[in-house]
């Protein structure tokens, strides 16, 4: 007679609860015989069977494919299951280099933090960006966050709000000249995926840590020195958030980031 294990036995050995034993007897995929007190008595075959469907299930292979395999295999339909593995690693392998390449973007954007200065005007060139966009004012935090929820639908493969740079809010031209620095159109997230682009150019820019309050302290900074040297506002404000709630839970350690696409202003006919 053959060694045989009890179902507590198994349990242990696979780490598989004794419900999931008893589903897979349900579903037929498992048939162990009965013994004294109609105590389940599992054979060598049963943990062939166990490690067939560990393998497949962690593969993502459903219980409904797995089941037909294991109740007719043969040589055909093996090899038919070892090509379906190799498709489905060769998946899992694209998925993982792409959260590699997401997640090593996300350390670099946490890290140019650092390096970031905070409370000065800067110029710099940004290129054209690509983003999803929900045009839908809020001004509250609680609003801001259903709306990101709704963003990270567009594309769920991609899009993640930990360590990212890739969140935003728009205020209005009009709003931050009237001094309505948390007054927001709508939000986006950048991705190359994006049906709405954010247009490249000259851009004046201003990082600053803490609450986003101060809003109302730079912004007017900005739009301040873009008068006093001859520029003018060519879009609305774009706010980055570099570090939010999502990054830290210290406010003092959140970083915000204020820019607009500037002009250079005609000069009038007098000063040609």
């Amino acid at each position: 007679m053959g060694k045989y294990f009890k179902i507590g036995e198994i349990s242990r050995m696979y780490h598989i609860g004794t419900d999931s034993l008893r589903y897979y007897e349900k579903l037929g995929i498992l048939k162990p015989k009965r013994g004294e007190n109609q105590y389940r008595l599992y054979r060598t075959e049963d943990i062939w069977r166990l490690n067939v469907i560990r393998e497949l299930r962690e593969l993502g292979f459903s219980m409904e494919q797995i089941g037909i395999y294991l109740k007719d295999h043969t040589i055909h339909t093996t090899r038919e299951l070892l090509e379906d593995e190799l498709h489905m690693i060769h998946e899992k392998q694209e998925k993982l280099r792409q959260l590699e390449k997401n997640v090593k973007e996300r350390v670099r954007m946490l890290a140019e933090c650092g390096r970031k200065e905070m409370g000065k005007v800067q110029m710099c060139r940004l290129p054209e960006r690509r983003c999803h966009y929900i045009r839908e004012g809020y001004r509250q935090d609680e609003e801001m966050d259903v709306l990101i929820k709704q963003l990270l639908n567009k594309n769920p493969e991609s899009l993640y709000v930990i360590g990212s740079n890739r969140i935003g809010s728009v205020i209005l031209k009009e709003n931050a000249r009237n001094n309505q620095c948390r007054e927001y159109s709508g939000v986006f997230m950048i991705d190359e995926e994006g049906d709405t682009v954010i247009p490249g150019g000259d851009y004046l820019s201003l990082c600053y840590q803490g609450d986003c309050g101060q809003n109302y302290q730079f912004l007017p900074e900005l739009l301040e020195y873009a008068r006093k040297n001859g520029y003018r506002m060519a879009s609305d404000v774009y706010e980055i958030l570099w570090v939010d709630i999502h990054v830290s839970e210290r406010v003092e350690e959140h970083m915000t980031e204020l820019q607009f696409r500037i002009e250079k202003e005609r000069p009038t006919v007098w000063e040609m």
